[in-house]
């Protein structure tokens, strides 16, 4: 690709040489005489570089520099002068010249700067077009589905995106949580800035307040530098906070005193330092209950809960499911060198008719599976999982007393009772996983986890 420079210069055989000199070298060059026809060149062709004098018949380039890097921000300036002036060459590089140089005494600088100038180009629009990629693969456009429940929570994400406000996400898992915080902060002024997410059910307590916080070398064993948490790194940006609902009461409180201070100190530490960021929270558990049994702070409930946005369901878009498959099946079809699958009509409706407790997550992993043990050019219900290939005759039939599963369903309310609705101990003392106590707990029906 020609890199395009444009000469401003009111002295016509100095303008002259200079454009003989930089053809020379590869660039296509551009004249202007004055500050207006300049400008008008850059309105009509995408220049790269402007090389500009200061002194000119309708205006000074310092000053003009300010309306070039207003208008094309990717567009590199490097002004010359007659007369060095160290004012003047302070300004011009507050004001975002590349460079500033004497004519005659820096002219041998001219082409090795242009190349430095290019290079410089080139790197802001390699790293604005990867911007524009990942905000698009974030926008709320990209987020598949029609059907009202969906519709109305991107409308509530975009009208808060543009603020300032701590978000609260709730839903089941699997339902989107994630994707809705990076569109909320592709679209928020923090766009450009740090996207920093964390997950708080991952990490024992110890390790969490080491992400979240950072530390001081020293501050326990294996602390053996200086670390910088995810508060600081999201400083200026956005901290997505996953499972929130699974931090420990300490660490919520300290979690609370950055929200009202913007102030946290470091494991290790004695220094408080500050974060600038916005907060987005996701939980699949229901707070306000866990905050009245006293199993989550009920201030920290009340400072993230500004604004919440409740992600449906799959279940509760079943005339999304349609439109989410077909795009699962390109990307997975692509993805494994196959022709577009067609889909099935049986395929299809044994999707629609099941209760996706882990959503899209779920649907997605489905699709992937589908997609690689199809043999033909078409997706039918044989290639589904088991469990869904008879979903309609296991759920005519009605749970009888004698059955496991209602054995099973008795025994986990009556735990859930012991423990009074704590689900991480109900969880513990059955010895399953609690994300597999909350799909029993969809499963079975069980409410407000009392019988």
């Amino acid at each position: 690709m020609t890199h395009k420079i444009l000469i401003i210069d009111d002295e016509e055989k100095l303008r002259s040489l200079l454009a003989r000199i930089i053809k020379s070298e590869g660039f296509e060059v551009f004249e202007a005489k004055d500050l207006k026809s300049g400008f008008k060149k850059l309105e009509q062709t995408d220049i790269d570089v402007v090389l500009c004098d200061v002194k000119l018949p309708d205006g000074n380039g310092v000053d003009f520099l300010q309306n070039i890097k207003g208008s094309f921000p990717l567009v590199e300036v490097i002004l010359l002068t007659a007369f060095g002036n160290i004012p003047d060459g302070v300004q011009a590089m507050k004001n975002g010249a590349f460079d500033y140089i004497v004519k005659g005494d820096d002219n041998d600088k001219i082409i090795p700067l242009l190349y430095k100038a290019v290079e410089k180009v080139e790197l802001q629009k390699k790293v604005q077009q990867l911007e524009k990629r990942i905000a698009s693969k974030y926008s709320f456009e990209t987020i598949i589905g029609k059907s009202k429940g969906i519709e109305q929570v991107i409308d509530l994400a975009q009208k808060v995106a543009k603020t300032d406000s701590t978000v609260l996400l709730t839903g089941e898992t699997g339902t989107g949580k994630e994707v809705f915080a990076q569109a909320i902060h592709e679209n928020s002024n923090r766009v450009g800035k740090s996207f920093v997410a964390l997950n708080c059910s991952t990490f024992s307590k110890e390790i969490l307040e080491s992400e979240l916080f950072g530390h001081k070398q020293g501050a326990f064993t294996g602390a053996l530098k200086d670390k910088k948490g995810f508060i600081e790194e999201a400083n200026g940006g956005t901290l997505f906070l996953d499972e929130i609902g699974e931090m420990p009461i300490d660490l919520q409180a300290k979690l609370l005193r950055v929200l009202e201070t913007s102030e946290y100190i470091p494991v290790g530490d004695t220094t408080p330092k500050k974060s600038n960021f916005r907060l987005i929270a996701a939980t699949n558990r229901d707070l306000k209950t866990e905050s009245d049994e006293h199993r989550f702070r009920s201030d920290l409930y009340f400072r993230l809960n500004i604004f919440e946005i409740k992600l449906p369901s799959l279940r509760e878009r079943i005339k999304d499911i349609a439109v989410l498959t077909h795009y699962f099946v390109k990307q997975f079809s692509e993805k494994t060198n196959k022709k577009t699958l067609h889909i099935a009509d049986d395929f299809l409706q044994k999707l629609e008719n099941y209760s996706w407790p882990g959503n899209i997550r779920e649907l997605k992993n489905i699709i992937e599976r589908s997609v690689i043990l199809s043999n033909g050019d078409t997706l039918t219900s044989d290639v589904l999982p088991y469990e869904m290939q008879h979903q309609t005759e296991k759920s005519t039939k009605s749970m009888s007393a004698f059955s496991m599963q209602s054995v099973e369903k008795l025994h986990i309310q009556k735990v859930l009772n012991y423990t009074k609705g704590n689900k991480a101990e109900t969880a513990r003392l059955l010895e399953i996983g609690i994300a597999t106590l909350y799909r029993k707990l969809e499963e079975y029906g069980i409410e407000n986890s009392k019988i």
